[in-house]
């Protein structure tokens, strides 16, 4: 990796910015290692490069400063807040201060890594650039177009970022900012994109799923048989019916089930029987076990109850 990581496990070996115990260790951005001590660092990324000791890269750790890694190679698997993120040739992961992540042993790290301590943008910049924009997503897969003028932004903040003989500090820190902003602005338009599409792709898929659950809660009770019939792995149908209704498939399938239960319990003298086979439940011992797990009440209870 690039010495940017190196020195951050350097910097908590001395104890700054670690947590004790079993705690997860948070590691600083070092400052006095970057070139004339500004608050950034860009460069390769590798096998070449090895952490310190005391961060290896399978360990679960904090950082304080941004991370953008931009991959010439893939595919790489990396771990930010305990979700598995898998990037490619092209992808783009940006981990944010106080999130925890891990690098994975067997992925090779190939491309370029840009790193930035808080405080280095000015306050319109953070706000304009979205850098604290917990909600956006880590993840970012850029079209061609896209790639490119990333690529070539990131190429002109490194090339500014390595020539010291041409402008006085204070100038060369003025110029290192605007040309970070001009890529943090490209890079946060990315994630705003990215988080709306995968918002309309989550909302496609919910409402996909939920009329489906709609027409045949009353005969299919099976999440993997509603994804098969949609198209659409497991997983993928977890993720949209949380992301909309904060509950998993199942639970919603579900709810659907016992409300019509209730709804007939309610306004029809169909016998208990007749109920659970109307909503997919041909024994009725069955049904008033699931009934009674889901509501605290039997059937007949329920039904007593309105009566």
């Amino acid at each position: 990796m690039v010495d940017t990581t190196v020195q951050a496990g350097r910097g908590g070996a001395d104890g700054e910015g670690t947590g004790g115990g079993d705690a997860i260790r948070t590691f600083p951005f070092p400052t006095e290692l970057a070139v004339g001590r500004v608050g950034m660092q860009i460069g390769p990324m590798g096998t070449d490069r090895t952490w310190h000791a005391d961060a290896p890269l399978e360990r679960v750790h904090r950082i304080d400063f941004h991370v953008v890694m931009l991959f010439t190679d893939g595919p790489v698997r990396h771990m930010i807040d305990f979700a598995e993120y898998e990037a490619a040739a092209g992808d783009l992961l940006w981990i944010r201060p106080g999130q925890v992540h891990r690098f994975s042993r067997e992925s090779g790290y190939h491309g370029t890594v840009l790193t930035m301590q808080p405080g280095f943008l000015p306050r319109a910049t953070v706000e304009a650039t979205g850098l604290y924009r917990y909600d956006l997503p880590p993840l970012l897969h850029p079209d061609p177009a896209q790639l490119a003028a990333l690529h070539s932004a990131l190429d002109q903040l490194q090339r500014e970022y390595e020539d010291t003989a041409t402008l006085p500090l204070s100038l060369h820190t003025a110029v290192l900012r605007h040309a970070l902003t001009a890529f943090l602005l490209r890079l946060a338009h990315l994630a705003a994109s990215s988080a709306e599409a995968s918002r309309q792709r989550t909302d496609s898929t919910f409402t996909r799923f939920r009329d489906a659950v709609e027409q045949g809660f009353a005969t299919n009770h099976s999440v993997s048989a509603y994804a098969d019939a949609l198209g659409y792995s497991r997983r993928t149908l977890v993720r949209a019916v949380r992301a909309a209704t904060g509950e998993t498939p199942k639970g919603f399938i579900d709810k659907r089930v016992i409300l019509e239960a209730k709804r007939l319990l309610a306004h029809t003298d169909l016998t208990i029987g007749r109920v659970g086979v109307a909503v997919g439940f041909p024994d009725a011992a069955n049904f008033s076990k699931f009934f009674q797990l889901h509501t605290g009440r039997t059937p007949v209870a329920f039904r007593a109850e309105l009566r």
